[in-house]
């Protein structure tokens, strides 16, 4: 699908000719392949006998510790960058009561439970790690591994005093709302009930494990589990790879995401033989990684991190700044993009020409990509199984520089099931494509549920003022202020992604979160007022803000795409376009957040 006929059309790579139509009649194509009638009902909840799937390898023995019953201002539900970075804003805020409640063994969240081999941050670690300067942390690498990232969480919390009543390995089984008290009455699966006049629910945006929906799945005899939960004690080695456990052994893959991407190459150097079993291939670019240059570190001034992370967040939204601080392939189109509007000579260019040039650099984009596989992968029919059809942001674009190199080792086999997944999973191994392959090992990569129920991603039910739970509020429609506020749930924060800011970096976004909840917690505290709540009209004049925004948009875009968590698995509906980000100008959502903090009205909000 490419011509060498120059620079034609405004395009921005060498010698570079697209036939655009014929690009679109072949993402349609995949996409068709893909598509599914039960959208997010294809994967199953891990609970009852599949809960197996969720329990923690990384605790020794059972904990048994005195249920603790008590008043507290702040309870904080999960242990993650947002619970973290929440507890350390209410910190900096003068906020001493609070407590964190944490499923897992120690804070980390994501990076706590993804200890697979070769997990590592896609985001350049001195932009994704929170608060690198206030903690003293010094990243070793340009991309993080996940024990870098883990101990930084551990670091974040002893910074700011978060291990200070903090509970682990506890669920909350019920948060209710007491009219009569004025408090959250917060229960875990340890008996305790803990009186909270405020609850931050942080729960992580990819938190909880996905589970395909495969006839059979209880049905294999052999070893199966989830990249989250690895089990080492059967494969041996660590996060570093050395696998020794599976010399002997077959071993197949689900999924071929970014934890695909990152653990493939260490089980393919290990197993006796590997089957990666490819529903959709993913987009795999350079990741080019490399030590960290510690005289550049030690020459940055005061405030660099912030400079850098807005940076690299206003260029990968559309926005424009140079220099380009991070200089990755995350900012790589954005910046072919701004090259070809600078080629113009034009003064302005209308939405129709910008938009028509970023459609072409996407285009080329995946071009490059397709044309870098089949130039690294020897041979052509796995070469072309493994090419991305699609748009690049209609799945996360992966980065690693040993995934493709891996299907050239002579003990791998990709099988491609041309959209159609596995069929059955049996006692012995896995159908696909009509055959049986036999496995001593099974591995789970498929990722977290994002677009299911929050109660069913966090494991417990809110229940508001009058008895109404999160559930029955959000079953139609997606309903916030600031994504963050929910009327009818007082002194109540949900942390998500849902109607709030967009960003490639979550880590970002949820700095932006806290730093709010922090203010309204620590002004209603100082106001003498016992409840903060988000009236109905300023709920719904901030949906219709977040519905006229995404009118910007093309609303075709998620329908196009090929299937993924991106657009509710090739179904986006009505609720799913609630559930849209803010769209603004690249740094408007937490300029807006900021400005209403600076007006001191705390408008929308009705304190009592």
């Amino acid at each position: 699908m490419t011509k060498e006929r120059g620079k034609e059309n405004g395009g921005g790579s060498e010698g570079l000719d697209i036939d655009l139509d014929a690009l679109r009649d072949k993402y349609r194509e995949e996409r068709d392949k893909r598509r599914r009638d039960d959208g997010i009902e294809q994967f199953i909840e891990i609970a009852g006998d599949y809960a197996h799937f969720e329990q923690d390898p990384w605790v020794d023995g059972d904990l048994e510790r005195e249920a603790v019953v008590e008043d507290v201002d702040v309870a904080v539900v999960g242990g993650g960058f947002g619970g973290l970075l929440t507890g350390a804003r209410l910190r900096q805020q003068g906020v001493e009561d609070l407590r964190i409640i944490e499923k897992g063994g120690d804070v980390g969240g994501t990076w706590y439970w993804n200890r697979y081999p070769g997990v590592a941050c896609d985001v350049e670690s001195y932009v994704y790690l929170p608060l690198i300067e206030e903690v003293g942390t010094i990243p070793t690498e340009k991309y993080s591994r996940g024990a870098e990232i883990f101990e930084h969480s551990r670091a974040l919390a002893r910074k700011f005093d978060l291990y200070r009543g903090a509970l682990f390995r506890t669920e909350v089984t019920e948060v209710r709302w007491d009219e009569a008290l004025g408090r959250w009455i917060v229960k875990t699966d340890r008996g305790d009930v803990l009186r909270a006049r405020f609850v931050c629910m942080a729960i992580g945006f990819l938190e909880k494990p996905k589970l395909p929906g495969i006839p059979g799945i209880e049905d294999f005899e052999g070893t199966s589990f989830h990249t989250s939960r690895w089990d080492y004690a059967y494969t041996g080695g660590d996060a570093n790879g050395d696998l020794s456990g599976l010399h002997d052994k077959v071993v197949g893959v689900v999924g071929t995401g970014a934890s695909a991407v990152q653990c493939v190459p260490h089980l393919g150097a290990n197993a006796q033989h590997l089957y990666v079993f490819q529903r959709t291939p993913a987009g795999v670019d350079v990741r080019d990684n490399r030590p960290t240059d510690f005289d550049w570190l030690k020459s940055q001034a005061p405030g660099w991190q912030q400079r850098r992370i807005d940076n690299f967040h206003t260029l990968t939204t559309g926005g424009y700044e140079e220099p380009d601080l991070v200089g990755d392939r995350w900012t790589d189109v954005p910046r072919r993009i701004r090259e070809v509007i600078a080629a113009t000579g034009k003064d302005s260019l209308s939405p129709e020409e910008l938009e028509q040039i970023a459609v072409r650099m996407d285009f080329e984009k995946m071009e490059e990509i397709r044309t870098h596989i089949a130039n690294v992968v020897t041979d052509p029919a796995t070469a072309e199984a493994l090419k991305p059809w699609y748009r690049q942001f209609c799945k996360r674009p992966c980065f690693h520089d040993d995934y493709l190199p891996t299907f050239n080792r002579p003990n791998v086999s990709l099988v491609d099931t041309q959209g159609r997944g596995v069929e059955r999973i049996t006692k012995k191994g896995v159908i696909a494509n009509g055959r049986e392959f036999s496995l001593d090992c099974l591995v789970f990569a498929t990722g977290f549920e994002v677009a299911t129920e929050f109660a069913r991603r966090a494991g417990y039910e809110t229940i508001g003022r009058n008895g109404l739970t999160l559930t029955e509020k959000w079953r139609d429609r997606y309903r916030t202020f600031h994504g963050l506020h929910v009327h009818g749930f007082p002194n109540c924060f949900v942390m998500s992604l849902s109607q709030s800011g967009f960003s490639l970096n979550f880590a970002y976004l949820m700095d932006i979160q806290a730093r709010q909840i922090a203010y309204v917690i620590s002004e209603t505290l100082a106001r003498g007022a016992s409840t903060v709540e988000a009236s109905e009209e300023a709920e719904a004049e901030w949906c219709a803000e977040i519905a006229k925004r995404g009118e910007a948009f093309d609303p075709t875009f998620a329908e196009q795409c090929t299937p993924s968590y991106y657009n509710d698995e090739g179904k986006p509906d009505a609720k799913s376009l609630d559930r849209n980000f803010f769209i603004g100008e690249p740094t408007e959502f937490a300029e807006l957040l900021a400005a209403w903090r600076e007006e001191g009205r705390l408008r929308g909000l009705a304190l009592r």
